[in-house]
């Protein structure tokens, strides 16, 4: 028993120090310490705060931990450098692993809600999302680099409704668009689409405007504050869009469905993204599910929790809709359409 507990010990502790890594890198990616190093090839600890913007005295503690880490190297006596892990990290980097660290952050904000609110039963909503000043700003590039190469390798094949709207020059409303990741990559692959974000946060919608406007999309692209139970559009619109999104409103589904169908045009369609939540918990003992068991535990927190295909599919036939399920990620993701008839 001595030597199992020892293997234990020692399997836990490699896992701590996994999460303290990505804690550190963390800190590096929000306050632009390692964008900073990338373009300036090495600094000491006082340069790269002057060059940040930051106190002098985090920047070095951050430096000797994120060498300690063997995300720096040094260069010089009391100069850093960027080494390949912390290279990795850089949030234009193609694959960048910048998502693991602002979803580790993120994680462990939610778990400390999680354990107070369990005490109480409290689900504080979607404002936990914004309770850490730091983590909002990044959570619509997270979500960019964690599903954005998905929906161009995989989504956009797997679902034939985006090309027959881009063949119409049909209008897209994406609803809870976060920074517009899904409709700037959409925009870019369909050349005839228009396109309408909605999200809650302003933050979002600052980005998704700059970003936009980067790409040279803010012609056919306008984003706003809105949310699906407060909006209008002047014309019928060919496509809703909803990522990862449902779950967060699934309280209100009938009326969420209904608002869907209404503002449908004749062979429309809403396009619902959602994690496929399994129907045998032994599935979630799979590596590739794990995060989406403690996402399910966070999402409560929010007063949300995951769904299943057929529920989906369910809610799409209530209100006149054909549905049509499309599993993507190895089955971990699930893109189910409703389309109005001609």
């Amino acid at each position: 028993m001595s030597a199992q507990l020892d293997s234990i010990r020692q399997d836990i502790m490699r896992r701590a120090q996994g999460a303290l890594s990505l804690d550190i890198a963390y800190i590096g990616i929000a306050n632009g310490l390692l964008a900073a190093l990338a373009e300036h090839g090495s600094a000491s600890a006082r340069q790269l705060a002057r060059l940040t913007e930051m106190d002098a005295g985090y920047v070095q503690r951050w430096c000797d931990a994120a060498y300690a880490f063997e995300l720096l190297e040094e260069s010089a006596p009391d100069e850093f450098r960027l080494a390949p892990l912390g290279r990795a990290f850089l949030p234009d980097t193609p694959g960048t692993a910048m998502p693991f660290a602002v979803q580790a952050v993120l994680s462990a904000h939610m778990a400390e809600r999680a354990a107070g609110l369990m005490r109480t039963g409290e689900r504080p909503g979607e404002r936990t999302l914004a309770e850490r000043e730091t983590i909002l700003p990044w959570f619509g590039p997270m979500l960019e680099h964690q599903f954005g190469p998905l929906l161009e390798k995989q989504v956009i094949d797997a679902v034939p409704v985006f090309d027959a709207v881009n063949a119409r020059g049909g209008l897209a409303v994406d609803l809870g668009c976060g920074n517009g990741w899904y409709l700037r990559a959409l925009a870019c692959h369909c050349p005839n689409l228009r396109g309408i974000g909605l999200d809650g946060f302003e933050e979002n919608i600052k980005q998704a405007g700059a970003l936009a406007e980067q790409q040279g999309l803010n012609d056919r692209l306008h984003f706003a504050v809105g949310d699906i139970y407060h909006f209008h559009i002047e014309e019928p619109v060919d496509l809703i869009a909803m990522n990862r999104s449902l779950h967060h409103v699934w309280d209100q589904k009938e009326n969420v469905f209904r608002i869907l169908r209404e503002h449908l045009s004749p062979g429309g369609a809403a396009v619902i993204w959602e994690p496929n939540w399994p129907a045998s918990r032994a599935d979630l003992r799979s590596p590739s599910r794990r995060g989406m068991a403690f996402q399910n535990l966070s999402e409560h927190v929010q007063g949300n929790h995951f769904l299943r295909p057929d529920d989906i599919a369910e809610q799409f036939v209530s209100v006149g809709l054909e549905p049509s399920v499309h599993f993507v990620a190895d089955g971990r993701d699930v893109v189910v359409t409703g389309t109005l008839a001609a």
